[in-house]
């Protein structure tokens, strides 16, 4: 195993396209969450309208990825989940009927299981959904729900044999 490491920074659809087939050995990413966060780049992953059209367009994302992603590699995924009805991407709009879970005041839009679903339904196999607890998380200003205190982190490969050390990570 080498000791090469190679951090490449960049619109990471239009650099994972710049990447031969099965050249990356692991990737380890925490993307955008869902209508929280403008970080001023036009086009940006998390500023869709919809919780459904974000998971489209991150798994389009992770269908390079798994292109990229060398047989025996590993994927892991750190991502969070967003409320309805508040924020960038939603309209918040009460007098509707609610077009998308987004619109729904609220309501737990299930972004990471939607995620993971859709990564399982393009060949993707998941083999751990880990809960990442925050016990210092940031306080929530919420009174009528419990402050979350964790984010999963998914564990993808795309193939049955991988590289898996578990002794590595023992504490």
């Amino acid at each position: 195993m080498s000791d090469y490491v190679n951090i490449i920074q960049g619109d990471s659809l239009e650099v994972l396209k710049t990447l031969p087939d099965e050249s990356v050995d692991c990737v380890v990413t925490s993307p955008p969450y869902w209508n929280l966060r403008d970080y001023g780049c036009e086009g940006q992953l998390g500023l869709e309208k919809t919780p459904e059209e974000y998971v489209a367009n991150l798994v389009m994302v992770f269908s390079e990825v798994k292109r990229v992603l060398k047989k025996e590699g590993t994927c892991w995924v750190n991502i969070g989940d967003t409320y309805g009805g508040s924020g960038k991407g939603s309209s918040g709009s009460s007098e509707k009927a609610p077009e998308s879970i987004g619109d729904v005041q609220k309501c737990l839009c299930q972004i990471p299981s939607r995620f993971a679903i859709e990564m399982t339904n393009r060949g993707w196999i998941l083999r751990n959904e880990i809960i990442w607890h925050k016990p210092n998380c940031m306080p929530s200003s919420a009174e009528d729900r419990f402050t979350v205190d964790f984010e999963k982190v998914f564990f993808f490969v795309k193939s049955k044999k991988y590289y898996f050390d578990a002794d590595a990570v023992k504490e």
